[in-house]
């Protein structure tokens, strides 16, 4: 009786944990149904978009863009920019209590690099960690999507070579799994050589190349599906040396980013 009290009990804490969502877009144009999505896990009408431009060096422009998103529906979200970097004390506290109140973050595309410039405040780095955690729906384009990589591709490589020694990486926000490494304009900009090198080289890895008006939808860590209108490629280690297992989901396509070996 007691077993079946502590099986119950702990199946209880498991429904109660919250459900964490990413929307992450590999640039080029914003796949409606990924913004829907976004706007659903928000809060629909309850929704307030918190938008963080610090990679973008056109920051009203980015807003606008995401602003268009929502134009046709009903209930358009609450949106509030985030301050520009760099932050002061009085912006610092004002980014802390916009995003206190959020139901959903979106990161601009741009140079993800800033982001992370940014996040070496480590308080605030927690913090954005801490707001997904409890709940709130993330999602990013371009350099938004680099960032939710624990291991963040900085884009400084040669494109032209296969080995995952000559990609710079640097601490990403780090959403996703610790195990999942994801690159943006993937197909489009012939990004491949990049991420198998980093796989190769990190076979505790996957490589998650998204392509450009795509977006992989990302719930609790591990169920995904592709919308847009390309493909995402998934890159898996192998227990041959110098071998990959490459996968590519079409749109529709579920994706299970806790399958290490893509068996």
């Amino acid at each position: 009786m007691r077993t079946l009290l502590l099986v119950w009990s702990l199946s209880l804490l498991g429904w109660a944990q919250p459900q964490r969502h990413l929307v992450i877009v590999g640039g080029g144009d914003h796949p409606p149904a990924a913004m829907a999505q976004l706007h659903s896990w928000a809060g629909q009408e309850k929704a307030r978009l918190l938008v963080i431009p610090w990679a973008t060096s056109e920051p009203k422009e980015n807003f606008q863009e995401v602003a268009k998103d929502f134009a046709g529906s009903p209930t358009p979200p609450h949106m509030e920019l985030a301050p520009l970097a760099p932050l002061n004390a009085s912006s610092r506290a004002l980014f802390l209590e916009q995003l206190k109140n959020s139901t959903g973050v979106w990161f601009s595309g741009g140079d993800q690099v800033k982001v992370m410039d940014v996040l070496k405040d480590r308080e605030l780095l927690q913090a954005l960690r801490d707001k997904y955690e409890s709940g709130t729906v993330f999602g990013g384009t371009s350099a938004g999507c680099a960032i939710m990589s624990i291991r963040m591709l900085t884009g400084e490589t040669d494109l032209t070579l296969l080995d995952g020694r000559q990609v710079e990486i640097r601490e990403g926000l780090g959403l996703l799994p610790r195990h999942v490494i994801v690159d943006q304009h993937f197909i489009k900009r012939q990004r491949q050589n990049r991420l198998f090198g980093l796989v190769l080289e990190n076979p505790d890895s996957i490589g998650v190349g998204i392509d450009e008006d795509t977006a992989l939808l990302v719930s609790n860590d591990r169920e995904a599906r592709v919308v847009g209108r390309s493909q995402v490629m998934l890159v898996y280690p192998q227990k041959k040396p110098n071998s990959l297992l490459v996968r590519l989901f079409k749109v529709g396509d579920q994706v299970d980013l806790g399958a290490v070996s893509g068996d």
